[in-house]
């Protein structure tokens, strides 16, 4: 990959000293593909691949929750994991304000600011998993430990279904 091609999430996970690999996806420029499609387009097992949610709390503090494509966020997990009485999904007009990034290419590493980020607990399953790499049309893989490290994150059950 060219040097100019890096984004913000690679350069921070290459300082770190993070061993990931780059996966490109054709898409149409400024459009968002869903998660299902970059599993897709990736060639990827979709509980593998993880998307980016932005959320803001009851206390107003926003939290990065990093879940699988094909699940739901449940938000009163979300909530008690974070340890507070409620969040709700930001708007998309205010995710570029926030994070740095736009809807799409929202990555859980090298936002604007680093955000208390809960990754669901079926990621520790995955030997790699991918998220966003920065930018839509750009996955990053590495290991869970590394992402967890890097975004100084946790795990828990967040995902809608199962036991809370």
């Amino acid at each position: 990959m060219s040097k100019e091609a890096k984004t913000n999430a690679m350069r921070m996970l290459e300082r770190a000293k993070v061993s990931y690999q780059s996966h490109e996806y054709p898409h149409e420029e400024g459009t968002a593909v869903d998660g299902a499609s970059v599993a897709r387009l990736t060639g990827q097992d979709p509980a593998r691949v993880f998307k980016t949610l932005v959320t803001q709390g009851a206390d107003k503090a926003f939290y990065v929750f990093v879940i699988p494509v094909l699940a739901e966020l449940d938000l009163k997990k979300a909530a008690r994991s974070v340890g507070v009485k409620s969040v709700a999904m930001i708007h998309v007009a205010d995710i570029n304000r926030v994070t740095g990034y736009i809807r799409g290419g929202c990555s859980p590493v090298g936002m604007k600011k680093q955000f208390v980020t809960v990754f669901d607990e079926s990621c520790l399953a995955q030997p790699t998993m991918l998220v966003s790499g920065g930018r839509i049309g750009t996955q990053i893989e590495c290991a869970p430990a590394d992402l967890l490290r890097v975004t100084r994150g946790k795990t828990a059950a967040i995902t809608a279904g199962g036991d809370a």
